[in-house]
């Protein structure tokens, strides 16, 4: 087996048209925190992004940032930090929930598995903040994509197009971003001791307010021990983050401790506390248990995912906790996954989309690991791969196809 390990754009160009003459497949990764999501992949070669690194502009002032693809996020949020600044769209670290490190992933992976965290409801994915791309095709051909502005464009949008690709259509060479300012300062409220169909209606009543909320989860009791040194174990924990200027962080929590208290005792979580909760939230630590048991990450309208989840757990053990006011909920199962019922629950309530993000390579090769496609988006996502990759070198068979 045989490892490159491009350190410019030019390589992994002649290392793709190398592969294309050759008619063999190659795997694409950066430093691989992500490498155990999808199908696992049968190939001889493989393409190392991790010497592709560094930050090519950085224009604080302009709120734009690139990167080659290979740099690591932890680099560049640390860099962002130092300004005051930050990817708005908080991406998440896959590393401990997947055995790994934290702080292994790349620019690059970030936009290829089309990332986010808690403030998704707020300010989208990374979709949502890519203002352009060099990418190596599958044909190898290099192009790119957007520039160093948010601007009209005709056709498709390929920036966008590469978010949630999963290195399937091309490999990313360097990518733009754009960069917001970081909260100057930030508090949680914790709801204690709702059952997950009142957490559901209190998250709602939040988010309709004007508390300007930027983040809200529900931890159950069996999660929310598993949270910031056990801090808030013993019942149940529905949490609202606030985000902004201190004045304004201080009067909007007093005014949703007043709308909220009927709901039952709400305590407040400071500032480094509160930081650290939601990046444990955001990486899914609770169920970062060192094992192999299967998790899946299930979106779905957010009143109505706790109910699957009662559902499910009629035939199934399952352990849960709920991120996106309810909307996304992380499920980690005591036996192995019956993918069809767990669909066929998510379509009674309402339909939504089901990834299994953890489980053994054995499992991940014989189960739909990413959401089965209906008939005419499928054929669409056919058409797109061989425009991009014709001969199917690029990562083939992780996303299923």
């Amino acid at each position: 087996m045989t490892t490159f390990t491009p350190t410019t754009e030019e390589a992994v160009l002649e290392t793709v048209q190398w592969a294309l003459s050759e008619e063999t497949p190659v795997e694409v990764l950066g430093h691989g925190s992500k490498r155990g999501i999808g199908r696992p992949l049968q190939t001889e070669h493989t393409i190392d992004l991790s010497h592709l690194s560094g930050v090519t502009l950085y224009e604080p002032e302009e709120l734009v940032l690139s990167a080659k693809a290979g740099t690591p996020l932890a680099e560049i949020e640390t860099l962002l930090a130092k300004h005051g600044q930050c990817l708005q769209f908080e991406p998440m670290d896959y590393g401990p929930l997947l055995g790994g490190t934290s702080g292994r992933g790349t620019i690059g992976g970030v936009l290829a598995a089309n990332l986010s965290g808690p403030r998704r409801l707020k300010s989208g994915a990374a979709r949502d903040h890519i203002l352009g791309v060099r990418v190596v095709s599958g044909r190898g051909e290099l192009f790119k994509s957007g520039g160093r502005v948010v601007k009209n464009v005709t056709g498709y949008d390929l920036s966008k197009g590469m978010a949630g690709s999963w290195g399937t259509l091309g490999i990313l060479t360097e990518v733009t971003f754009k960069v917001l300012p970081a909260p100057e300062t930030e508090t949680t409220l914790a709801i204690r001791g709702l059952d997950d169909e009142e957490a559901a209606r209190a998250m709602a009543i939040a988010l309709g307010s004007s508390g300007e909320v930027s983040a809200a989860a529900h931890l159950p009791v069996t999660v929310t021990g598993k949270v910031i040194d056990g801090a808030l174990a013993g019942v149940a924990s529905t949490l609202l983050r606030l985000e902004g200027f201190a004045p304004s962080v201080k009067d909007r929590a007093a005014k949703l401790k007043a709308l909220l208290h009927p709901a039952g005792e709400i305590e407040e979580i400071a500032e480094a506390q509160s930081r650290r909760l939601w990046r444990e939230i955001r990486d899914c630590l609770p169920f970062a248990d060192g094992t192999q048991r299967c998790i899946w990450r299930v979106s779905m309208a957010p009143m109505e995912a706790h109910k699957m989840a009662a559902n499910l757990r009629l035939g199934a053990g399952v352990d849960a906790f709920y991120d996106w006011q309810g909307g996304l909920a992380w499920l980690r199962m005591e036996a192995d996954p019956e993918p069809q019922a767990l669909r066929r629950l998510i379509a009674h309530f309402g339909g939504g989309h089901a990834t299994l993000v953890r489980a053994p390579a054995a499992m991940r090769a014989v189960i739909d690991v990413f959401e089965p496609q209906p008939p005419a988006l499928a054929a669409l996502s056919r058409r797109l791969k061989q425009q991009f990759d014709p001969k199917g070198i690029l990562n083939p068979g992780r996303m299923g196809t």
